[in-house]
């Protein structure tokens, strides 16, 4: 059986005066992952309805050793640093695609 897709999910918080750093980080790191990283599909940012420091970024893969692949590379840990120095915290979630709704014609 071949590996299915994944979804990671980091849930961070980024103070106020940090926001607008941590928006650029995140377009440089979008382009450069959506323009040449192997099993990358799509991601998301996404701030909270509730609070302002409270951010979402989502990705999807091909397979969750893609992402792993990358993650241990070091061009991720140069590519990533300017945007995690904008956090305060920081959780990582990984999760395997176990059924998904089709997506309308």
């Amino acid at each position: 059986m071949s590996e299915r897709r994944a979804r990671v999910v980091f849930l961070v918080r980024v103070p106020g005066e940090r926001t607008e750093a941590f928006l650029a980080a995140y377009e440089t790191i979008r382009h450069q992952v959506a323009g040449g990283v192997p099993g990358h599909l799509v991601d998301q940012v996404c701030r909270s309805s509730a609070d302002p420091e409270q951010w979402l970024i989502t990705s999807e893969w091909e397979s969750l050793t893609d992402f792993e692949t990358w993650e241990r590379s070091p061009e991720h840990r140069e590519l990533v640093r300017s945007m995690r120095e904008c956090f305060t915290d920081a959780r990582s979630l990984r999760f395997h695609v176990h059924a998904q709704t089709p997506t309308p014609v």
